[in-house]
């Protein structure tokens, strides 16, 4: 058993002897929490020493914890976050108000659980669990928010018992896993639900609302629907230039600058607003500025990246992580809603996802640019050229993510937008970021 010295080494360790679903897709996905159990058992359990906030849903997960920690953290509490995957760098999965784990944690956590991880042979999403929770412990965190990384039920993140668990949305992704209906995939997702722990749901859909009413009642918990209660209107067609909250059809508070634009995030935000109130009834002190603040600073507070983010005015370039049917869909409208003279795309997928259906989706007067991310998952650019030419997208192949943009940026007048997306791992290269 070779001790690991560096940074370097102990990421080539997680990417060489474990499973990463990033990577490698579907065959990472254990569809139990023994290891995480095992794990965390042999680090004394650090997921029962701090209070967390447990969230799940297919879009908008990843917004809504990282605008929930940003309030905390403004709130004056030493927050933990937990997301996947990371952008740039691994360390962007673990942070404590905004700042990422250090690189000795990692490599020293790596060589104290060497020994189990030889024995029980974690997958990547397992070990990198457990590591969070025990930098969480070891640094006192008062409350941590834990986003699920796929599911929730059998999710490496469900063995904590959190102050409220939050579900954003139900589409559709990941059903080789999860289902091939919104019932049996909202079923997943609902296993995050625990005995009387408050539910808040982010997005009321008709086919999945018995699913949770079921749960809740099975737990003996109060959930409830956060657009009941909260409204969110932007100001004006761009959501950059801030949303009126509104609570019980009252004026909650007014935002004047919202950083990360998408229209999108209207659901999202309803849903950390309730969220914020469920904390506080239960002893958090968040006052109204301190959410505010909150969801105004939360890209500097957190360093969330790749929601709607402009990388440049001139001409204007856009890039988001929305990688399935419902997240392109949404881009799409924020899409209509941006003005533009012409719309390149620089377009990539990964291998398991229904390209034709996205496809379908995307406009036929656009310009596109078909990329793929250098990961064994990604969708070989010229197939994905091939299916979109068969539902009449044109456009060019070139192979590498930031030719691709350089050569959509060669062809855009100062009017134009490009686009860049179709999957995390795309915008993950964008040396822009």
């Amino acid at each position: 058993m070779k001790r690991i010295e560096t940074y370097q080494e102990a990421v080539e360790y997680l990417y060489a002897n474990l499973p990463m679903f990033q990577r490698v897709g579907a065959v990472a996905y254990k569809k139990d929490l023994t290891n995480t159990l095992a794990l965390c058992e042999a680090l004394g359990n650090p997921q029962h020493t701090f209070k967390s906030v447990h969230v799940a849903g297919t879009n908008g997960k990843g917004s809504t914890s990282h605008m929930l920690a940003s309030i905390l953290q403004e709130g004056g509490y030493k927050t933990g976050l937990y997301t996947s995957p990371h952008l740039k760098d691994y360390t962007e999965r673990i942070r404590i108000n905004g700042v990422t784990i250090s690189q000795d944690f990692v490599i020293r956590f790596l060589n104290k659980i060497q020994p189990v991880i030889e024995t029980i042979q974690p997958s990547f999403f397992e070990i990198t669990v457990a590591m969070a929770f025990a930098y969480f412990a070891e640094e006192g965190v008062d409350i941590a928010v834990i986003e699920v990384g796929l599911g929730g039920r059998l999710d490496s993140t469900n063995i904590i018992k959190p102050e409220v668990s939050v579900i954003t949305n139900i589409g559709w992704d990941h059903m080789e896993m999860l289902g091939d209906t919104l019932p049996k995939i909202a079923f997943e997702k609902a296993g995050i639900i625990k005995q009387n722990v408050p539910v808040v749901i982010s997005q009321r859909q008709a086919e999945t609302t018995n699913v949770f009413a079921h749960k809740a009642e099975l737990e003996d918990t109060n959930l409830c629907y956060a657009e009941d209660f909260y409204k969110v209107n932007w100001q004006n067609a761009s959501p950059f230039e801030g949303f009126t909250a509104h609570w019980n059809g009252e004026v909650f508070f007014e935002c004047k600058h919202f950083p990360l634009g998408g229209l999108y995030q209207q659901r999202n935000i309803q849903g950390v607003l309730m969220t914020a109130e469920i904390l506080q009834e239960q002893g958090f002190v968040l006052p109204v500025e301190a959410i505010q603040t909150g969801i105004e600073k939360v890209v500097i507070n957190t360093g969330l990246k790749g929601r709607w983010q402009k990388l440049q005015d001139s001409p204007l370039m856009i890039c988001d992580t929305g990688h399935n049917k419902d997240g392109i869909e949404q881009v799409l409208q924020q899409l209509k809603a941006t003005p533009y003279a012409t719309l390149h795309m620089v377009m990539g997928m990964v291998k398991e996802k229904d390209a034709v259906s996205v496809l379908k989706l995307l406009p036929t007067d656009a310009k596109y640019y078909f990329c793929q991310a250098n990961i064994p998952r990604a969708e070989a650019a010229e197939v994905l050229a091939a299916k979109a030419l068969a539902v009449g997208l044109q456009g060019v192949v070139i192979k590498d993510v930031n030719k691709a943009i350089a050569e959509a940026k060669r062809h855009a007048t100062k009017d134009d937008l490009i686009f860049i997306g179709g999957s995390t791992f795309v915008v993950a290269e964008i040396e822009q970021l």
